[in-house]
């Protein structure tokens, strides 16, 4: 589950502001329980048991299903990232360019696989060829297990400027069929056949809906992504903010039009968990593949 500093989330926080429910939801990471259950456990009445059951379903973070005539409480969750507000100094100029996920320039990919628009899948699913069908540039969602998706973006930098920061943005995910919320998958960023490194993502994720995924979609398959940047500096690539690896600015291949951005799934990878990129109208951002050219 993804989370902001906003009012429209004062209902996580305000669950997790409990020591009772942090107890339950102790409780329930280890099994699937009743209200009277848990009420003994706590030595609490099953009325007040239930209220803070109410709270944490209310805030998304469990939720109830029927065995016989029981009524039984469940994680729902098994994570909760929280994104605070933050403001990017930008002290350079900077070339910003957007990038549709389905215009990508170069492909290989192995189901599952598919493509989705804002009216259903572009095509069959699993079926590579339509990778190359001109629909594919409609899409918002795109997911395979091994192989790569690779992007060209145009290099606006003049002779005159001085290049002095990338920022690569996107929202990514694993790929699961249907969904998996517990599924890592070592997803690879290269810039100009540089590798900068991988990122692990955690899982394929729809314990909840994304904020902006087409009602069409099942609630079952993948949702959202985690917003991911990756920044490449003079001094080494970071991801989020933090250390990633040492590869710098100079260390890619320049070319004076374009930069050739990849996002790949290594069949030899740990943790080989295919990958899925979400753009404009699915996802948790509505927002397309992002490259930013800090220059001076």
């Amino acid at each position: 589950m993804e989370t902001n500093i906003s009012l429209t989330d004062l209902a996580v926080y305000k669950a997790l502001a409990s020591p009772v429910r942090l107890r339950i939801i102790q409780l329930l990471a280890q099994r699937s329980q009743n209200a009277q259950a848990l009420a003994k456990a706590l030595q609490l009445s099953q009325t007040i048991t239930s209220l803070h059951l109410k709270k944490l379903a209310e805030a998304g973070i469990i939720d109830f299903y029927q065995k016989g005539h029981c009524k039984m409480a469940q994680l729902k969750v098994d994570h909760i990232d929280i994104n605070f507000p933050k403001k990017i100094y930008e002290p350079y100029n900077v070339y910003q360019t957007d990038i549709p996920v389905g215009q990508f320039t170069n492909f290989h990919v192995e189901p599952s696989c598919g493509m989705a628009d804002q009216t259903g899948y572009i095509g069959k699913v699993d079926e590579p060829a339509y990778f190359i069908d001109p629909r594919r540039f409609n899409a918002g969602m795109i997911w395979w297990n091994n192989g790569y998706l690779e992007y060209q973006v145009p290099n606006h930098l003049t002779q005159q400027d001085t290049l002095q920061m990338i920022d690569i943005i996107a929202e990514l995910g694993s790929e699961f069929p249907f969904s998996n919320n517990n599924w890592p998958s070592d997803i690879t960023v290269s810039v100009n056949g540089t590798e900068l490194g991988y990122w692990t993502s955690p899982g394929d994720f729809s314990d909840v809906r994304g904020k902006y995924t087409p009602n069409w979609v099942p609630n079952n398959v993948n949702q959202y992504g985690l917003q991911k940047i990756f920044r490449i500096t003079d001094h080494g690539t970071y991801l989020d903010g933090k250390p990633w690896s040492n590869v710098c600015l100079q260390d890619l291949k320049f070319m004076p039009d374009r930069f050739i951005l990849r996002f790949e799934i290594k069949s030899i990878a740990t943790n080989n968990g295919g990958c899925t990129i979400f753009g404009k109208g699915f996802g948790n951002y509505n927002q397309d593949l992002r490259m930013k050219l800090f220059y001076s």
